[in-house]
């Protein structure tokens, strides 16, 4: 079902419905929850987060039907930012050599490794390098300071780095990474 409104130009302009926003949820149900659970680190609350998410969307007006599968996970993350409220951490004296943080231990995986992280690393990292996400974005979802992306973006790869040095795939996205800034 699609909503559909005629532009001043003639072209019909078709908005998503509760319905098409169902289906989206239905067929992308795995990646959304799954997105949810790498934001919340918890299976409860990644339910909740979807769920949440869910009504978002079906009770939202105006989300072009294009548009409608990103809206889906914009959705999801919004709601989880809601969930978990995660905050950058005093970074006012930073520097690489003082970086603390819970690493987990190879044998976990790097599955285990990004739901060790703190809450605003994991959200930077899932946000920034899994989704794609611009920094400008992240900083407006987040409403934290860029340098507080870059750093929780910084400290969550060398997590990751330091749980499994073997793992190829980690060390090609902290290399990728870098040539970017």
């Amino acid at each position: 079902m699609l909503a559909q409104l005629q532009n001043v130009d003639e072209t019909v302009i078709q908005y998503a419905t509760a319905t098409d926003f169902c289906k989206i949820f239905t067929e992308e149900m795995h990646d959304l929850y799954l997105l949810s659970f790498l934001l919340t680190a918890d299976k409860d609350k990644a339910e909740q987060c979807f769920v949440g998410a869910l009504g978002e969307c079906v009770e939202g007006i105006g989300a072009f039907m294009e548009w409608s599968r990103l809206w889906a996970r914009r959705a999801i993350m919004k709601q989880a930012i809601l969930m978990m409220r995660p905050v950058p951490e005093e970074m006012d004296h930073w520097s690489p050599i003082s970086m603390k943080g819970a690493a987990a231990t190879s044998n976990n995986g790097l599955f285990a490794a990004i739901l060790s992280l703190r809450a605003f690393e994991r959200f930077v990292f899932v946000l920034s390098v899994l989704e794609g996400q611009s920094d400008g974005d992240c900083l407006g979802l987040l409403r934290c300071s860029r340098r507080d992306v870059e750093i929780a973006r910084e400290l969550a790869l060398r997590s990751l780095v330091r749980a499994d040095k073997s793992d190829d795939h980690i060390q090609e996205a902290l290399r990728v990474w870098q040539t970017f800034f």
